[in-house]
């Protein structure tokens, strides 16, 4: 194990100190220079951007929660109760996962685009209805956002809840049916049961990752209209690469650390006595 664990320290233990390190110190790019304590986390504090990414921040995670964990459940249940043509489903939830990142982006940014020249506006047009704004509306740029989140990621995630309901014993089943059970209820009182423990370290990496949201609202609308879209991870980039201000970068990702840590604990501790109830 020694390799594995020097090259671990190596590329995640050593640059997450450096981090910490460089938001303690004023620096010229990644060269290290007087030691400024707590300045540059009180230099992101003061930012005007910060209150808004901060809140975009939280918007995009409790959205990606409503939205995006649900869908990958639900496609997971559903398509292991389907009978006919259970393989064709998979690959058809799973295509979108093979599309690269960017291109989904701008597949979507051409739905989304107001005006009469958008897809969405065409289909509605159709209709009857009138053209809509779509990611120009302050009120739908984050949620639209997630939709298209969703639709990249939700197939890969539904596929590990098919595994996992695919291992639960066949005899629960059969039980629950002699004893009348409709799907519903043993959905209710086996399937779900059954993942839990999955669904419950799957909602904690679902935190962590949309809490690091950057290319989405950058390539749909650059953190617009008004800061609308713009994450805390868009604010840091721009501090380090459009700035140049490597130590208020850093200090902003060790902040974020620390938030993500909190979640994290908040999290376990809360799901800690469910978890051992549904064993």
């Amino acid at each position: 194990m020694l390799p594995s664990l020097a090259l671990f320290a190596f590329y995640v233990w050593e640059p997450l100190f450096e981090n910490v390190r460089l938001s303690l110190h004023n620096s010229v790019r990644y060269e290290v220079l007087d030691f400024v304590g707590l300045e540059n986390y009180r230099r992101v504090l003061a930012n005007p951007d910060f209150l808004a990414a901060f809140k975009n921040t939280f918007s995009y995670t409790v959205w990606s929660l409503l939205i995006g964990f649900l869908v990958p459940i639900f496609l997971g249940i559903i398509i292991s109760e389907t009978v006919h043509l259970k393989g064709f489903f998979r690959t058809g939830i799973y295509f979108p996962n093979i599309v690269p990142g960017i291109a989904t982006i701008w597949i979507w940014n051409y739905f989304f685009t107001p005006g009469a020249t958008g897809v969405l506006n065409i289909l509605i047009g159709k209709l009857g209805l009138p053209a809509f704004e779509w990611l120009n509306n302050t009120h739908y740029t984050i949620p639209l956002i997630v939709v298209t989140m969703t639709w990249k990621s939700a197939g890969s995630t539904a596929l590990i809840y098919m595994a996992n309901i695919s291992a639960i014993s066949p005899d629960l089943y059969e039980a629950a049916t002699i004893d009348g059970a409709g799907i519903w209820q043993r959905i209710r009182h086996i399937t779900l049961p059954s993942i839990f423990s999955l669904g419950k370290t799957l909602m904690i990496l679902q935190i962590i990752a949309v809490f690091q949201i950057l290319y989405e609202p950058m390539v749909l609308k650059n953190g617009g209209p008004n800061n609308a879209s713009i994450s805390l991870m868009m604010l840091q980039y721009r501090y380090a690469f459009r700035d140049f201000d490597f130590s208020g970068g850093a200090a902003l990702s060790v902040m974020v650390c620390i938030i993500l840590i909190i979640l994290s604990g908040i999290y376990m501790k809360l799901t800690s006595g469910k978890e051992e109830k549904a064993v």
